[in-house]
């Protein structure tokens, strides 16, 4: 069989052949480096075989497959350290996640965060002992047989539910034993330094109805010093939480009177809306006409959609003159619906239609989480109407616009290609040429790519983009997403130049995504410290004492006649309160008013980031900042 490798170099091998033994043959220095590999897509054990013509990706623990290897066999040697711990432990899922791992579990005793060092005390212990994990299969009776001595009732509910021709494989580290898929390292030596991190409630199986148990989240790493910049990293990003910041600054709250519907004050408003505001504009300049579409749409149309086989879980529902009706998960149905209330030309495309659509989907309460995971959200959406030939130029035109708005806050992003997920809608025909033409487009633009796959929309493939903000975290962001169905599912067409009828390709943008999602990133990628173009507050002015209120407040309405956001501190308080209190706000600049600018009429200038600048002009100072807005400076 032929082994393909990523620089298209091949290798020959009898079935059988271990993962490891490629790698090695490759280099021994990438062997010891490696925790796994890719091969035809799925993350690989270096213990596993390969039994067919392959192509073949070594992973280390840098790699997003190669943290999952690591990861999930960090959850075993968790699970294993409670297991000497707290022996009646019975043991659910515990899988690897972006970030680190969990596992659930079902025990007598409450775990605390004080029981946090003694396991993971336990795990390096064990870690140290340097256990082989080893992949066994085992037949249905044998798997049953093992969790029921053990007294697993979860493992052997997972057992029962299995078809009856899968094949069961178990892992084992040292004394634990757990029922797994794997992939998982060769042997625990490389676990060098964990963190256990929080506890939270976890319906079995997510379902409320079920039994809570308690999810205990971890994160391992190959030296010390990755955890240490790990913990390093989380600290600032606990400075830069949007929900604290969010309050702080009075940009919005979370009731409980509405889970997962923001409530946005009117500062938040301000932000929300310049970004908007600026993005209407661009969009505009883009040749793009904006919709709007209805919240609420008959439920018929989102059988026609595909929406109803592949998403009503997630869907809301209601009925109005008792028939049966839905609110919108997603916008596209009601654009498609724009698009056929009126017959087109191929000389109409491309249609650019974008909406700034309010959308609801279900979340479950347990995975709310400020505005990056709520019910009711906004998309940027934009809906394409296009000739097949005309796909890549549009697609062309929505990665540079993409690469203007990210640029735009100063995020870097890479580019992952979504293929086709298992719960399709459509042929395989019109997929593999969805899916290969947005390859064209990314490889014509020298684009650097990894492909994500089975991560597509049921009704398409995507490019998706994700941010990374100004402490290396990454965001999902935007996508575009490439459409065979929809136009088919509601008979969309257009009058080609010989007067007949053909079917239009659909593209999907939405870059910001989610408006609210967007908001957050920016509120923690800035950590409040807004450019001055999107702060809600750009100016104070303080006067030092109330003799220059009269002043100071005829210089705020001068600035707020030219377009400016100001606040004016007259409260009976010291300056310097004054001027901390300001910075707290993180307000873009301070004018402190005294007697010697109220003589010379000119002022005194302190920065957000501290500096200090006297003696400026009114005018001069104004000129400066129109400047600053234009050009969308970035300062600190």
């Amino acid at each position: 069989m032929i082994i393909r490798l990523p620089d298209g170099s091949e290798r020959e091998y009898e079935k059988g052949v271990k993962v490891s033994k490629v790698t090695s043959d490759i280099s021994m220095g990438l062997l010891r480096a490696s925790v796994g590999a890719v091969v035809n897509g799925e993350i690989v054990g270096n213990e596993d075989t390969i039994n067919e013509d392959s192509d073949f990706k070594v992973v280390k623990f840098e790699d997003k497959e190669g943290k999952k290897i690591f990861w999930h066999s960090a959850s075993h040697l968790m699970a294993y350290a409670i297991q000497e711990l707290f022996p009646e432990t019975e043991f659910a899922i515990g899988p690897a996640i972006e970030t680190g791992f969990y596992y659930d579990l079902d025990s007598s005793h409450k775990f605390v965060e004080e029981d946090f060092k003694k396991i993971e005390d336990k795990m390096k212990e064990l870690a140290k002992k340097n256990f082989e994990i080893e992949r066994i299969e085992v037949t249905r009776e044998e798997a049953l047989k093992i969790f029921e001595e053990k007294n697993q009732s979860y493992k052997i509910e997972l057992i029962n539910e299995l078809p009856e021709d899968e094949i069961i494989t178990i892992y084992k580290m040292g004394d634990f034993v757990d029922l797994c898929k794997g992939p998982h390292l060769t042997s625990t030596k490389s676990i060098k330094s964990v963190k256990l991190l929080s506890i939270a409630g976890a319906y079995w199986k997510g379902n409320s109805d079920n039994k809570m148990l308690q999810r205990i989240y971890g994160i391992a790493f190959e030296k010390q010093k990755q955890l240490d910049e790990f913990i390093e990293r989380r600290q600032e990003a606990e400075k830069r939480d949007h929900r604290k910041i969010g309050k702080e600054l009075d940009l919005f709250t979370v009731h409980e009177e509405g889970p997962g519907f923001p409530f946005f004050h009117p500062k938040g408003m301000i932000l929300r809306n310049n970004l908007l505001n600026w993005w209407r504009k661009v969009l505009e300049d883009n040749g793009y006409g904006e919709i709007q579409t209805p919240i609420i749409l008959n439920e018929e149309l989102w059988h026609r959609s595909g929406h109803w086989d592949h998403y009503k879980e997630n869907m809301y529902f209601t009925k109005i003159d008792g028939e049966d009706y839905a609110v919108k998960p997603m916008n596209c149905p009601g654009s498609v619906l724009v698009y056929g209330s009126e017959p087109h030309s191929y000389r109409d495309l491309p249609l650019r239609l974008a909406e700034y659509g309010l959308v609801h989907r279900h979340e479950l309460s347990g995975a709310l989480h400020g505005l990056f995971r709520v019910r009711a959200f906004t998309q940027d959406d934009a809906h394409v109407y296009c000739l097949f030939d005309q796909v890549k130029d549009e697609v062309f035109k929505m990665i540079e616009l993409a690469d203007y708005l990210y640029s735009t806050f100063g995020f870097k992003y890479s580019i992952e290609l979504s293929t086709r997920p298992d719960d399709y809608m459509g042929d395989l025909e019109s997929w593999n040429l969805a899916e290969s033409s947005l390859k064209e487009a990314l490889e014509e633009k020298g684009l650097p790519y990894v492909i994500n796959e089975g991560d597509g929309a049921f009704y398409g493939p995507k490019i998706d983009f994700h941010l990374e903000d100004a402490i290396g975290r990454t965001w999902q962001c935007g996508t575009i997403q490439l459409d065979f169905q929809l136009p088919e599912n509601f008979d969309l067409t257009y009058i080609n130049e010989n007067g007949e009828k053909e079917r239009p390709v659909m593209l999907h943008r939405a870059l910001l995504g989610s408006v609210e999602r967007f908001m957050g990133i920016l509120i923690e990628h800035f950590a409040g410290k807004f450019p001055l173009w999107l702060a809600p507050v750009q100016i104070a002015i303080i006067p030092v004492s109330d003799k220059f209120n009269d002043f100071s407040d005829e210089l705020r309405s001068k600035l707020s006649k030219e377009g400016f956001r100001v606040e004016l501190d007259s409260r009976a308080e010291k300056v310097g309160k004054k001027i901390r209190d300001a910075q707290l706000k993180k307000i873009n600049y301070m004018l402190v008013i005294g007697e010697q600018e109220v003589d010379s009429g000119k002022l005194s200038i302190r920065k957000r980031s501290g500096e200090e600048i006297k003696d400026i002009a009114i005018n001069d100072f104004i000129n400066d900042l129109q400047k600053e807005i234009i050009d969308k400076e970035i300062t600190e």
